[in-house]
């Protein structure tokens, strides 16, 4: 069975890891443009980052030469609304410039509505953990679908609530920098109030895109979670394996602590007594697709649950290399939700640096894919049904609270020139992709 012909072979990014131009045309202050002073290594940050804002036209021309069939990218929420109840008009234009160049590609363009750059106007008001930031993003949605939803079809509401949350609002990794005792009542308390607004918030945007979008919308969100492997392929290593991966606890790092609120209509006790009817009615409401970000299985974490073995392969990150995890994500999601199932992100971070020859060589990345890729084919193979596969990223970027120093990309940017080089990934992304995963 293998890959569909239809199958979305793409390449992702962030709108403040990539755009720039962060005070241009009208664009208002972000949590990270406001808050990150002293959090981001070196000192770097987001003002200029692959000044993508002016160069998408090249951007997207390296795109189509490596013979993308979709590009996920996402919508700065202050770029567009940089006050309340202000519209942006030449933010919009941005990224409806943006879209007409990925068509006349042949590129879909796949749309994130929030990728953490959370207006400063907005955290002001209590940020995600004020009741009101749900309408505040539904009003948001609604403005972005009005503008792109004649030529955009695929909608993510959100990406890795479990990341914003956690790093954000839990450990002060992430703007806005706050933090909590881990472990305490108070952490739990947070999670309940943060968890409780980021489905209200995608609830109420995925009802704004079903009511109001144009062209017909496929609708998902972009999560990430806990994933265990099975010891081995058992029918009993295989259910251990599903039931530590959805274990029943108050934690957001485990996927069914979004999902099954929104799949299945259930929640923890607790948050659960935080719900009303018609709010957890609300959020019970169908999507079309889930996205999944993965780069590792969690057996190989650095913690409680994981067993790492000395020296085993490590990326830039510091995180396990676990080729099977796209083949057992996919399957345990499906089994569990049903839905077909769109690799939103997965990649690595090596040391990569331009040769005597002008060339960025990168063989790790190569392989790297190639593991984890022959693990998507197996799921595609066994008729589990995958969409698409989004390369994390597109080009080397400002890697959050890590700067400019872990690269991920295909395409390498030298950041003081904002030169573009296609990395020998690129190259061998580019094959992928013509023989439709045939090459693998």
């Amino acid at each position: 069975m293998s890959f569909s012909q239809d199958f979305l072979w793409g390449a992702a990014s962030a709108a403040y890891q990539i755009e720039g131009a962060y005070d241009e045309d009208g664009k208002g202050p972000s949590i990270w443009d406001a808050l990150s002073d002293g959090h981001i290594a070196h000192g770097d940050n987001g003002a200029v980052a692959c000044d993508h804002y002016h160069r998408f036209r090249e951007d997207v021309a390296l795109m189509k030469q490596l013979g993308l069939k979709a590009y996920r990218f996402s919508v700065s929420w202050p770029r567009v609304m940089p006050e309340e109840g202000k519209v942006n008009e030449k933010g919009l234009d941005f990224y409806r410039s943006l879209v007409d160049e990925l068509l006349s590609a042949g590129i879909t363009p796949l749309v994130t509505l929030y990728h953490w750059d959370l207006p400063l106007w907005v955290h002001e008001k209590g940020g995600w953990l004020a009741g009101s930031i749900s309408e505040d993003f539904a009003a948001f949605t609604a403005v972005v679908v009005e503008a792109l939803s004649d030529k955009v079809s695929y909608w993510m509401t959100f990406n890795e609530g479990t990341s914003f949350i956690g790093e954000g609002y839990l450990h002060g990794t992430h703007a806005p920098f706050e933090s909590v005792p881990a472990g305490s009542e108070e952490e739990a308390e947070k999670v309940l109030i943060l968890t409780k607004n980021l489905l209200l918030a995608h609830a109420r945007a995925a009802r704004v895109i079903r009511e109001t979008a144009i062209l017909p919308p496929q609708i998902g969100i972009a999560t990430d979670s806990t994933l265990f492997m099975p010891e081995s392929e058992t029918e009993e290593d295989i259910q251990k394996a599903r039931e530590k991966t959805f274990a029943g606890k108050l934690n957001h790092y485990y996927l069914n602590w979004w999902l099954d609120p929104i799949m299945k209509g259930e929640a923890h006790p607790r948050l659960r007594d935080m719900l009303s009817d018609a709010e957890l009615a609300l959020i019970h409401q169908p999507l079309d697709f889930l996205g999944w970000n993965c780069y590792l299985a969690s057996n190989y974490n650095d913690s409680p649950d994981g067993k790492p073995w000395p020296g085993m392969p490590r990326t830039n990150m510091g995180w396990a290399v676990t080729p099977d995890a796209l083949y057992w994500g996919v399957r345990f999601i499906h089994e569990r939700y049903g839905l077909p199932i769109i690799i939103s992100e997965n990649g690595v971070a090596i040391i990569d640096f331009k040769m005597d020859d002008g060339r960025v060589h990168d063989p790790q990345r190569i392989q790297f894919m190639k593991w984890y890729l022959r693990g998507l084919r197996r799921a595609a193979d066994e008729g589990f049904p995958v969409k698409g596969y989004m390369v994390w990223s597109i080009l080397d970027n400002l890697e959050w609270a890590h700067g400019f120093d872990r690269r991920f990309g295909l395409i390498y940017v030298d950041f003081r020139t904002q030169e573009r080089t296609l990395k020998d990934s690129a190259y061998w992304y580019a094959e992928l992709i013509r023989t439709n995963g045939e090459s693998l």
